[in-house]
């Protein structure tokens, strides 16, 4: 009996952590994008294209659309 309840206890205790864990990654992910303005100027940049405002903006935009797609699945 005492066994039956630790791993039970167990059990519960990953998928709950489990569940935690992924939806704090969700939140930190959706406030601090992995690829900012910066890194996505100096891409371009590098890629030989001269990266206009409006031109960053949507794509910034797009990739938030493509994150907020991502998060409802």
């Amino acid at each position: 009996m005492i066994y039956l309840v630790g791993i039970l206890a167990l059990a519960v205790g990953l998928v709950g952590g489990f569940f935690l864990a992924r939806m704090t990654m969700k939140s930190y992910l959706a406030k601090n994008p992995p690829i900012s303005e910066e890194m996505m100027k100096s891409m371009m940049m590098s890629m030989g294209q001269k990266p206009s405002q409006k031109k960053l903006n949507q794509m910034m935009s797009q990739m938030k659309q493509q994150s907020q797609k991502a998060q409802k699945k």
